[in-house]
């Protein structure tokens, strides 16, 4: 056990669970940003104090921030995200990044499809229709859409993507991924042209990281190839959809539904989308289970233990 005077100078970024930060205040010399008045100012007079970062995957580290610390040796984020990262920048400089990849691929998946039985069994409208009296008072819902038997598309095939395409086997769906190229020791099928794949599949399900060289990568032409019997999922990054297009391919009905966790500029939502019976809107929380969160905060603590003792993390982003 680390003693006050030797314990590793730790900056927090963001907010963070108690389940986390409490460890993290135990082990290191944790100070949180966010409890100064001016931020800028700390980092101007103490950024040089400190050796190691931890965030998530939703804050990040900007380039001020990074500039201002000096003598920075390791970030450890929670979450797989590392759009919100300057790894190049990190990399030049020979900072270590940790993440939290596999601890999460379980719950991502089963929110993905229940996204897709969400929005293709129309189960958020039903509720509203059964609260607001509706079945009571005689009227008739209508019918959704059969998930079990059809083709879903898949968009990234990394460690959560091929979470996904193993759950929609149990629903004995005919299975396509799109790629920057195929991915070894897998039978699905890979479809280069993502317009192919949406032309082809019934619900096309989002999992690609995120960042510029994906940035609406789902775009008009893609929504037009999926159609007005296609539902849209999205469980990666808001920036992956060009959410512009996607309001209005689904307020014109040019696809049939979408079901998102993510938005492109968190956390505010396009109030267009709220109006719509045709979208299920949840607050990104894919991950969100007590059983992963606590499993994620866990990898932070292991990543920078194992940096700490020996400059190697367990799980590295590069």
């Amino acid at each position: 056990m680390t003693t006050p005077t030797d314990r590793p100078r730790l900056l927090q970024l963001g907010r963070l669970p108690p389940f986390l930060e409490g460890p993290l205040a135990e082990g290191y010399d944790l100070h949180r940003l966010a409890d100064e008045a001016d931020p800028a100012a700390f980092l101007a007079r103490h950024g040089a104090s400190f050796t190691g970062a931890v965030t998530s995957a939703g804050v990040g580290l900007d380039a001020p921030t990074l500039a201002a610390l000096p003598a920075l040796r390791v970030v450890s984020s929670m979450g797989v995200g590392l759009d919100r990262l300057d790894l190049p920048s990190l990399a030049a400089r020979g900072v270590a990044v940790g993440y939290t990849p596999d601890v999460l691929n379980d719950c991502v998946a089963d929110t993905a499809m229940a996204l897709v039985l969400a929005v293709a069994r129309r189960v958020v409208e039903a509720d509203r229709f059964v609260r607001a009296g509706r079945w009571a008072a005689g009227d008739g819902f209508g019918l959704g859409r059969r998930v079990s038997g059809a083709k879903l598309g898949i968009v990234g095939l990394g460690r959560i993507g091929r979470t996904i395409a193993r759950r929609a086997g149990g629903f004995d769906m005919a299975i396509r991924y799109h790629s920057r190229r195929p991915v070894a020791g897998v039978d699905w099928p890979h479809e280069p042209s993502l317009a192919a794949l949406a032309d082809w599949c019934d619900f096309l399900v989002v999992i690609t990281a995120g960042g510029a060289e994906t940035r609406h990568l789902v775009n008009a032409e893609v929504l037009d190839a999926l159609g007005p019997r296609g539902f849209l999922v999205n469980v990666a990054r808001g920036s992956v959809v060009d959410e512009a297009a996607l309001v209005r391919a689904l307020a014109e009905r040019r696809i049939a539904g979408a079901g998102l966790d993510v938005f492109e500029d968190e956390p505010r939502v396009p109030e267009a989308l709220f109006s719509l019976d045709n979208v299920v809107l949840l607050p990104h929380v894919a991950s969100a289970t007590d059983e992963t969160r606590r499993a994620m905060a866990q990898r932070v603590l292991d990543n920078l233990a194992g940096f700490y003792r020996d400059g190697r993390l367990v799980s590295a982003a590069s």
